[in-house]
């Protein structure tokens, strides 16, 4: 279950919640790719020069296990941040290890900055900097969908000073 979702207060729902984008799996991939590589030319070498297969084996095996490490910790470090607005606050949670978490209510935000380069634009990510009154300003890189984050911040901060 999620960090947002485990930690709401009586009378608190979730409105919209966001992960880091896939982009940030894009190294883990090519570096994995790379790993692969390597266990295809070592058969491709052990089957042309008939020499003893051990020596092969074992180099393709310990590539191919350190490729999967590699995605696994991609999929767990994208998997490890989480960020939610919910009716009262704002939920941001980084790290399984070592967390770091944001909780914000909604009055105390005083501003919410995305920065986004060209390639964020064309694939929807981008840097989310809360700002809340009195704090200094907090990033968080890599979020998928930050417009849409910052524009349900302020929805449920207008709906909260409405009533």
């Amino acid at each position: 279950m999620s960090y947002a979702r485990n930690n709401l207060i009586p009378g608190e729902s979730i409105i919209y919640e966001t992960r880091l984008h896939w982009v940030v799996l894009v190294w883990h991939t090519l570096l994995a790719i790379l790993f692969l590589f390597g266990p295809g030319v070592a058969l491709i070498y052990y089957y042309h020069s008939g020499d003893d297969s051990r020596p092969y084996e074992y180099l393709g095996a310990g590539l191919i296990a350190i490729a999967v490490i590699v995605i696994i910790s991609g999929m767990i470090r994208r998997n490890a941040t989480e960020m939610a607005v919910t009716n009262k606050r704002v939920l941001i949670k980084v790290g399984i290890m070592k967390r770091r978490t944001l909780e914000i209510l909604l009055q105390k935000v005083e501003s919410l900055e995305v920065e986004e380069n060209f390639m964020g634009r064309v694939l929807s990510f981008g840097t989310v900097v809360v700002r809340g009154t009195g704090g200094t300003p907090e990033p968080f890189p890599k979020i998928a969908h930050p417009l849409e984050f910052r524009r349900q911040v302020e929805q449920q901060i207008n709906l909260l000073s409405h009533s």
